[in-house]
């Protein structure tokens, strides 16, 4: 089978299904869970991969909300990623259900045609992106064991081929001091609020310091029980990020040392706690990439803001980790939101949208295009299955 013939049946079954995809996403939007408990989101999205003829085993690499189908038999194998936990607070205010269902439309049309152009597929679904690093756990347990290319798409404000993914940790940092009475004998309480105070101060001047790319940000998610009561226990859950994983480790040491200088001038402890491994920074592949702007131009998207070298977004992702063991892409897919941006309501609210639907169709095209010029172009194909 040649490249368009193969990317002409791929685009009939997405036509077929289109309503089905669009009708999963709809179903994942309405019902958000946070990361390791997608419960129904993950099903969901699992049950819509098997409508279209596909068997999916749930619960895989030791995670109860991922899953993975595989169809074809070709030496080229590529995975496409699944997301679908969502924001507290915000719900799919960062579109995972157009992720989802991006995903299952790009799997579904290639396994039509993966034995024609001896293609793998492999459907993902990858929970806990949201600061629970699920990719990173599915990596480190073998799920992108033999895969020559991976890929997943992600909704935003503007049509970008890539963004300026910051290496991220995810910790909670927690105080522990004394009670007392906050009027009648408050010296003999060790105020762990204080520490906590101390320790933004710090952060605070911190910042002027810190090289282009570092950032740091926070809630305090405990604060105390009452405002006569010296608190003796305070949690506040943090992110770091930086350029690099390297860049990573030296920003995280400077951090702490604000946390323990809180602790020093207050007389509390302090207690760290991971939240997930940390996410790397992202090496996008420029071979795919190109091939997908490609296929997305032929669809209507344009790039204006790649080329007048518009700064790129910046954003963490657990698919950065997958991006330093295999080439990986992860464009970002334009949808209309009236001027909000991610991580707000109103972009949640623009996620079942006409335009997020159109982005639904598009972007399981041009990503099902892209695994499909993958694996026809002798020079691509050969130096993915070297890679």
């Amino acid at each position: 089978m040649r490249t368009q013939a193969a990317k002409d049946e791929a685009a009939s079954v997405i036509a077929r299904r289109l309503p089905d995809l669009v009708a999963l996403s709809h179903t994942v939007h309405s019902t958000p869970e946070l990361c390791f408990n997608e419960t129904r989101s993950a099903h969901s999205v699992a049950e819509a991969i098997r409508a279209g003829g596909l068997s999916v085993t749930e619960g895989v690499y030791d995670l109860p909300t991922a899953f993975e189908s595989r169809c074809g038999d070709g030496e080229l194998v590529v995975a496409v990623c699944a997301e679908y936990d969502a924001l507290p607070g915000v719900g799919h205010a960062c579109g995972h259900n157009i992720i989802a269902a991006c995903a299952v439309g790009a799997g579904l049309a290639l396994a039509a045609v993966a034995d024609e152009i001896r293609l793998q597929v492999r459907i993902l679904g990858t929970p806990a992106e949201e600061g629970g690093g699920g990719k990173i756990f599915m990596l480190d347990r073998g799920a992108f064991d033999g895969v020559h290319a991976a890929m997943m798409i992600h909704p935003w404000p503007t049509e970008r081929l890539t963004g300026a993914c910051l290496a991220v940790a995810h910790f909670d940092v927690h105080f522990t001091g004394k009670e007392a009475h906050a009027s009648a004998a408050p010296w003999q309480g060790v105020n762990a609020l204080d520490a906590m105070t101390v320790s933004q101060v710090a952060l605070g001047l911190l910042r002027q310091q810190l090289p282009p790319g570092d950032q740091v940000h926070g809630v305090i998610t405990r604060g105390g029980s009452a405002a006569n009561i010296i608190p003796a226990a305070v949690t506040g859950r943090f992110m770091t990020r930086s350029r690099t994983i390297d860049g990573l480790a030296v920003l995280e040491a400077r951090v702490r040392a604000c946390f323990e200088a809180g602790a020093l001038a207050s007389g509390c402890t302090v207690e760290y706690k991971k939240l997930s491994p940390d996410y790397s920074h992202m090496e996008t592949d420029p071979d795919l990439v190109a091939a997908y702007r490609v296929n997305a131009e032929s669809l209507g998207r344009t790039f204006e803001a790649d080329d007048a070298d518009t700064p790129l977004p910046t954003f963490s992702t657990d698919m950065a980790n997958v991006s330093l063991a295999v080439p990986t892409i992860h464009p970002l897919i334009g949808i209309e939101t009236g001027g909000a941006v991610n991580h707000q309501h109103e972009f949640a609210a623009a996620c079942i949208t006409p335009s997020a639907d159109a982005a639904v169709r598009d972007g399981a095209l041009a990503l099902a295009w892209t695994a499909i010029d993958a694996a026809t172009d002798a020079g691509l194909r050969d130096r993915l299955l070297r890679s």
